[in-house]
């Protein structure tokens, strides 16, 4: 995952708490994020709390959002490093967004697979207390 080294803009900026009311993230993801490298390191004040600016309210919401769409960490990671000034490319942003939507399509697929399967074996269930039933007979086949 490409690290994210940028400093903070020195100065006041505003509270983990703050940041997470803002974004709706909670303190705990934020830190994880800074961990991770996802975001930039926060500035310290003397007592050594954490001072974010705005940089950092855009980049978690960019992560949120991106998060929404089911891309993982490490893409996302990819994806802030294409979004970087000087860096952007939309031809490369297309192809980590066309592999993201063929895993995604792969996903519904077999959603659809299971829902028929599960839809097929509830229809056979009689739903009364008979010693048999449909969806136990399918998990005990060996």
């Amino acid at each position: 995952m490409q690290a994210r080294q940028d400093k903070a803009a020195s100065g006041p900026g505003i509270s983990i708490g703050r940041l997470a009311a803002q974004t709706g993230a909670a303190p705990d993801t934020i830190r994880y994020y800074e961990r991770l490298g996802l975001m930039p390191r926060a500035s310290r004040s003397t007592g050594r709390h954490r001072h974010f600016g705005p940089e950092h309210v855009r980049c978690l919401l960019f992560i949120r959002r991106a998060r929404a769409l089911g891309f993982s960490l490490e893409v996302i990671g990819s994806l802030l490093s294409l979004a970087a000034p000087g860096r952007r490319s939309c031809a490369s942003v297309r192809e980590v967004a066309i592999e993201h939507l063929d895993d995604v399509r792969a996903r519904l697929a077999e959603l659809r697979r299971l829902e028929s399967v599960l839809a097929e074996t509830v229809a056979q269930c009689s739903g009364d207390r008979a010693p048999s039933c449909a969806l136990l007979t399918l998990l005990e086949a060996p």
